[in-house]
């Protein structure tokens, strides 16, 4: 037997989903990316379970946040952004001993990074460019 308060909780569960995989472009990146489809199903889950998260702070990174500035920055996740964490992930060759919390920390982080992470790739790839500023 359910409850309404059941109810509200599973339609809040599919109206994030939904603003999640529009956000991420999730089909997209399942047809961009179809040997990391698990990875990618992986990364919309844990953004919805964070996003869904009821509690006031979370930590990430050794870090304490609250709660909405971190809905906040997984809403705000995109294409890109989940690019850019699927090649963080198979460019690192360290152990990951809590893949959950390196998850967490690289998507919390993407949007404030990732600009800055390209520019250092192309400046080691192509040090002339740097220059060009």
């Amino acid at each position: 037997m359910s409850t309404g308060l059941d109810c509200d909780m599973i339609d809040e569960m599919r109206v994030y989903e939904e603003i999640i995989k529009e956000n991420i472009s999730f089909g997209d990146l399942l047809i961009a990316h179809p040997f990391e489809k698990e990875t990618i199903e992986e990364i919309m889950q844990l953004s919805l379970e964070t996003v869904l998260n009821k509690n006031q702070t979370m930590v990430i990174a050794s870090n304490t946040y609250p709660m909405s500035l971190v809905k906040s920055k997984f809403l705000k996740l995109g294409y890109y952004h989940i690019e850019y964490v699927l090649g963080c992930l198979s460019n690192n060759t360290s152990k990951v001993k809590n893949i959950k919390k390196y998850l967490l920390a690289a998507l919390f982080h993407a949007p404030s990074t990732m600009d800055s992470y390209y520019r250092a790739e192309v400046n080691h790839d192509m040090p002339y460019m740097s220059m060009v500023r």
